[in-house]
């Protein structure tokens, strides 16, 4: 399979790895980019690479809970430039078009834009009429809904939005320490956006994968050549210690306090409420991700305006 120089450039983006190293392995894999990112990896010269794509698009993502309905949804509205999500109207249909998730829950963008929006207009309708009236194209490109105790966290003006649901009993439900407890949770999903909820729900395909990776690193390394099978798939274990606590949310350290992991501060958050909480599933979404941003060039528009 042939490869352009673009793949190469994302390649590069993707791993942070020089531009040669990447045309390479995409040699060497055929043009395949998963392939050649664990070349790279491989070869120890790449960490594991982001499960995103490019961060690119404008817009606004949008998390929110009602406490009454005990729902909780994270939606994203796209448009083509910043200065759309930063006007006030396009920011407050966002938020209508979180409401409706909330009242109706859709199955899906499609069964959400044929929901009513106000007594006169569909959810589809009030799209059609902030393009008309904002100028850009605007697209509802995704949401999640639960129902349950949640706790929802924007950061960055709409940057990242992330949804986090607790499993609680009658005396954590709803407490301080739940909320308190939920926003932190939320700010290190943001902040490190974790793989999975816990080491025991990784599936074990990305678990043989990953060790496959861990040997030919190991072996890659002259030191370690000489060493029997045995011993280096017990340095293999040993590294996925490290695995986990990169990829997993419960067994990461806890970003404000680096002597326990998430897990034992949302375990001391219950005890401080009297009962019993725990994180079962959470979401986030990052504005753009995955979607290939528009690239207009400034200087020629202008030169064209002159003509």
């Amino acid at each position: 399979m042939a490869f352009t120089a673009q793949d190469v450039k994302t390649l590069r983006e993707r791993t942070g790895v020089g531009m040669m190293d990447c045309k390479k392995a995409l040699t060497e894999s055929g043009g395949d980019m998963d392939k050649a990112i664990d070349i790279l990896r491989e070869k120890g010269l790449a960490a594991a690479a982001k499960k995103s794509g490019r961060i690119a698009a404008e817009g606004m993502v949008y998390a929110t809970v009602d406490e009454a309905k005990k729902v909780g949804v994270v939606v994203e509205v796209n448009a083509e430039t910043d200065f759309v999500a930063k006007n006030a109207d396009f920011q407050q249909f966002v938020k209508d078009v979180a409401s409706v998730i909330i009242e109706k829950n859709p199955s899906d963008v499609e069964a959400l834009l044929a929901l009513p929006f106000s007594d006169t207009m569909s959810v589809a309708d009030a799209l059609r009429d902030k393009i008309l009236v904002i100028g850009e194209n605007i697209s509802i490109r995704r949401f999640v809904r639960y129902e349950g105790d949640c706790v929802a966290y924007v950061h960055g003006g709409g940057r990242i939005g992330v949804l986090v649901r607790f499993e609680a009993d009658d005396k954590a439900a709803g407490s301080e320490e739940l909320k308190e407890c939920g926003k932190d949770v939320a700010m290190q999903i943001a902040a490190l956006n974790a793989a999975y909820l816990d080491k025991g729900v990784v599936p074990a395909d990305a678990m043989e994968k990953e060790k496959e990776i861990l040997i030919a690193q190991i072996k890659n390394d002259p030191k370690n050549a000489s060493k029997p099978e045995a011993i280096i798939h017990k340095m293999v274990e040993g590294r996925m210690g490290k695995f986990y606590e990169n990829n997993c949310l419960m067994q990461q350290a806890y970003v404000k306090n680096g002597d326990q992991t998430v897990e034992q501060y949302v375990a001391e958050m219950a005890k401080k409420a009297g009962g019993t909480m725990k994180v079962v599933e959470y979401v986030r979404f990052e504005k753009g991700e995955g979607l290939q941003k528009r690239e207009d060039n400034f200087a020629e528009e202008v030169a064209s305006m002159m003509k």
